[in-house]
């Protein structure tokens, strides 16, 4: 069997993605939606809606295919999409940007981040600092691009840092600041003072700053507040963000980069490379869904606070403890009132038990913090208020 080189493949074996002889294995995402088809459990475990998104958004990719918008669009994107993210930008956040150089669009966030990432880092003496626990493709573009995470844990209920733990984590060594906020898988929004201090550290270590926003339009009891906004931020940040989860399109896969040009002109080299260009059609209809009016923006927040609470009343009634999420699809759990000990084990059986599909938080941590998080389950509450009362009646059969 060929070798994989070391750096990837300890990645993947932290990731329980191979063995010691080297086999693969399915992740645990893969994992618990076979389990889901098998079984006919409802699949609260990755953080896709079930219902198509506004109308205007579909109606606009039908309408660029049936005018020919179907080949390569321009390499940093639509003209109409730069546009649109630019005044999305200043619409809400005041910030003011050049779209021909302060907007670069990619294949979804995921690319977004793995193009800034490979771009920014220089070796292996570089090192990434994020929030434990964290969007699983941080560590695997991190190993990819040769630099060492160095992560921040957060921590059970609210899921906020210790800011000496972050300032102990932030050095002369760390190159980039991963900030996701509101935060996947804990649903969590990081605190005024949180942000701060990131700008603070980023300056103090001549360390550039990336957020994953793709929840911006999420966020449930305040307004989202970019790190980009704040004193001293903008020339070192790099913002990146998508229509998958404001427009219930995940699979169109459009996202961007926001930021000075001369950071995003380093991102440009790098994701030419990557996918070149992307999703033609979808590219005018995301620049329409960023046009539409407030009340959409704010309707969409509303609907998801809505489902967050129904799950996680039925979430509550089932004997979980609940950390209630202050944005994201997402909330976070702990299993141990029930008698887990091992949330992976706990999620294996669910299906079986209850009918119902989740996640262990331990698929988002570093083997080392395991333990911190053994008991901790996600669950994904962007599914049709039918889909979220059933999972809640099959939940209560637990106690």
């Amino acid at each position: 069997m060929r070798e994989i080189p070391g750096a990837w493949r300890r990645t993947l074996e932290g990731a329980g993605l191979i063995g010691a002889d080297g086999s693969t294995r399915p992740t645990i995402f893969a994992e618990m939606s076979a389990l889901a088809a098998h079984t006919g459990a409802i699949n609260l475990g990755q953080g896709f809606p079930d219902e198509d998104g506004p109308s205007e958004v579909l109606d606009a990719a039908r309408a660029a295919i049936a005018h020919g918008v179907n080949q390569y669009p321009p390499g940093r994107g639509i003209p109409d999409l730069l546009a649109a993210v630019a005044e999305h930008q200043e619409r809400f956040y005041g910030l003011h940007l050049d779209p021909a150089r302060d907007v670069l669009v990619t294949a979804g966030a995921t690319e977004a981040l793995a193009a800034t990432l490979l771009a920014l880092i220089d070796g292996p003496d570089d090192e990434v600092v994020v929030f434990e626990p964290y969007y699983d493709s941080y560590a695997a573009v991190i190993a990819l691009a040769g630099a060492r995470l160095v992560t921040v844990p957060l921590r059970w209920p609210d899921f906020q840092p210790d800011l000496d733990e972050l300032r102990d984590a932030v050095t002369d060594r760390t190159r980039v600041i991963l900030v996701n906020d509101p935060h996947n898988p804990t649903g969590a929004v990081f605190s005024p003072d949180v942000r701060a201090e990131v700008v603070r550290l980023a300056n103090a270590h001549d360390a550039i700053i990336v957020t994953d926003e793709v929840y911006e339009h999420l966020v449930f009891d305040e307004p989202h507040v970019p790190i980009a906004t704040l004193p001293g931020a903008w020339d070192r940040t790099l913002t990146i963000s998508s229509g998958g989860k404001t427009f219930s399109t995940t699979g169109w896969k459009i996202g961007w980069v926001c930021g000075p040009s001369d950071l995003v002109d380093v991102v440009l080299a790098v994701k030419q490379w990557l996918t070149y260009v992307n999703g033609a059609p979808f590219q005018p209809a995301i620049a329409t869904g960023l046009r539409l009016p407030g009340e959409y923006f704010d309707g969409i927040a509303a609907t998801l606070r809505a489902k967050r609470d129904l799950l996680g009343a039925g979430l509550s009634a089932a004997g979980f403890d609940v950390s209630v999420p202050a944005g994201s699809y997402f909330t976070v759990v702990d299993a141990a009132p029930l008698g887990a000990t091992d949330a992976a084990a706990f999620c294996r059986m669910l299906p079986a038990r209850a009918g119902v599909v989740a996640i262990p938080l331990t698929a988002f941590v570093t083997p080392a913090r395991a333990g911190d998080y053994a008991t901790l389950v996600r669950f994904a509450a962007c599914k049709r208020v039918e889909v979220l009362e059933e999972a809640a009646s099959r939940l209560a059969d637990l106690r």
